[in-house]
This record gives C-alpha cells, structure tokens and sequence, in this order.
C-alpha cells in the first residue's frame, strides 16, 4: 500500500513549469496571476507583445504539452507515494525503433538443419545442444592456411547461378540469392508478374541482431554471406577441385545466410579467428555452421579457428 500524502497544488505547480518554460505570464508568489488592472496603452502594448510572440509559443508548444504531461506524471506520484515511469526520452528503456532487436525470428537451429533449406540461424543455448555442437566441431581437420595465388570469384562459377550441381534449390527457375531471401525474408514482395525476383522483405538479421527492412532499391543493405568465404575455401583446398564442386559450395544454401551488409563486407574472407558476429548469441551457432559446411566439402579449417569455435559452444 502507498503512503498518503498531503493534497497537490496542481495549479501552482503548471505555473512554475510554464514560467521555466519562459512563457510570458504574470505570476506572484504561489504561481497564479496576481496583476491588477492594466492602463489602457500599457494594454495595447501587452497585446503587441503577445501576437509577435503567438507564433514561437505555437512553435514551443510541444515542448510546453510534455512538461504538463510530465506535471501530471509526477503529481500523481507525489499524490500515491509511489514511482512514476516515463518512457519518452527515457535513455534506460528498450531499444529505438530505429534497430529494434530482431531475436531467433523464424531461424533455426543449424543443429535442426543440417542441409540449410530453413531459414535463419538461431541461437543454441542449453547444455545439451552446446555439448552435441562441440562434438560436430571436434570433427573437423585442421591444417595451414596455404596461398591465395590463383583465386577468382569465376573459378567457383557466375554469380548465384542456378544450376550448381548437387545443391538445394538448383534447377528451380530462380537464382540463389532471390532463393536465400525467400528462405529467410518475411513479408517477403515479389516484382509484378514474377514468383522469383524479390523487391522488398524484412530480415531479422542473425549477425548483428537487428531486423532490417531491406528494398531492392537499396539492394546492398541485405547481402548473401558465404559462412566458409570462397577465397577461405580456395586457400584451404578447394584450388584442386573440380569446378563443379566449387560452383556448389558458392550455391548451397548450407553455406549462405543474407545478413547485414556492411557487416558482410567487414567479414571479408576471415576465419572465425578473425571475425565474429557482432551477436553473441549466435556465435556457437556460426561455429557448428563453419563446421558443417567444411565436414560436407572435405574442407579443413586452420588451428586457430577450429580453437575458437570450440570455444564458441563452451569447449
């Protein structure tokens, strides 16, 4: 039960807020008006006074609307005895709305999807699952990061091709970055006349933890990530393989999440040792992504990098 408390003056206290406020009203002591009457001139000049200033105070208004808010707020707490809470402005409350925290969304565990046809990539927290991603992690071969020297995008084929061998979502009539948005995408808008090509979506972004109102108009914002980089992979063995192979580990949706642009970019080619994702909640869920794709493609991982995704699930 509150405290009672002695009964507020609400008059005077409007009056003190609007005086702070620098609005021109006579106050005396307890904060009402308290001038007698005015001579006729010394009116006519007041009245001057107050139309000049009519439109800055129209102007202050808003500012004026939430100290009265804020009166009222406050005088009922002071009334009740109890706390007031005031969420305008209020720099300890949730997150703006311009990046609101995105969750899981629709993702999955990629303990529950082993080929990447669902979408997302949601975080593994219970002892259990964090216990079986270690086991998967631990079976991945380590060994040098060897040269760069020969490596082209081309090699691993055009871009988002739709006929990689061997993958999911090949041979469907729409290429594999439209395929991933979809996958992943909510609200999800295609181009007029087509079931293909998407123009606008919203993406709860795994790799920062923010959702993205992504438009074709702006079409880097959302990018497609390859988990195990391509020049990684050229690197680590994928210079001796056929060029079939290649052209599938750039199309298998295992390997391809749509995530913030800028934060794609910042990734580059980098191992885990290297880059992380901003969120944290899903790093071990990136560690056993790594791990699969690179358990599919006979691919190692350097040392470094199997140690810290290891250490990404508790190990």
């Amino acid at each position: 039960m509150c405290p009672r408390h002695q009964p507020i003056r609400f008059d005077r206290l409007f009056a003190r807020l609007l005086v702070k406020n620098n609005d021109s009203y006579p106050q005396g002591g307890d904060g009402m008006a308290l001038r007698g009457p005015m001579p006729h001139d010394r009116m006519r000049r007041e009245r001057r006074r107050f139309d000049r200033r009519r439109f800055d105070r129209r102007r202050r208004e808003p500012g004026r609307r939430l100290l009265v808010a804020g009166a009222l707020a406050l005088g009922l707490a002071a009334a009740t005895g109890c706390e007031a809470t005031l969420s305008a402005g209020d720099p300890s409350g949730s997150p703006g709305a311009g990046a609101p925290a995105a969750g899981d969304g629709r993702a999955v565990s990629p303990l529950d999807n082993p080929d990447g046809t669902k979408p997302g990539l949601a975080a593994i927290t219970s002892a259990g699952d964090r216990a079986e991603a270690r086991k998967i992690i631990a079976k991945v071969a380590t060994k040098g990061r060897g040269p760069k020297t020969g490596y082209e995008r081309d090699k691993f084929g055009y871009a988002w091709m739709d006929n990689a061998p061997d993958v999911p979502f090949a041979r469907n009539g729409c290429d594999t970055r439209n395929d991933l948005l979809k996958r992943d995408g909510t609200e999800v808008r295609h181009r007029s006349g087509s079931d293909c090509v998407v123009i606008s979506l919203t993406l709860a972004d795994p790799y920062s933890g923010k959702t993205i109102e992504w438009r074709k108009a702006k079409a880097t914002a959302v990018q497609i990530d390859h988990v195990i980089p391509l020049s990684y992979g050229w690197q680590m063995g994928a210079s001796r393989w056929p060029k079939g192979k290649r052209q599938s580990l750039a199309n298998d949706p295992l390997n391809l999440i749509p995530v913030d642009g800028p934060l794609n970019g910042a990734k580059s080619d980098s191992g885990p040792a290297s880059w992380l994702p901003p969120n944290k909640r899903i790093r071990c869920s990136y560690g056993v992504r790594f791990a699969q794709v690179a358990l599919k493609y006979d691919l190692p991982v350097t040392a470094p990098d199997k140690e810290v995704m290891l250490g990404l699930c508790g190990g």
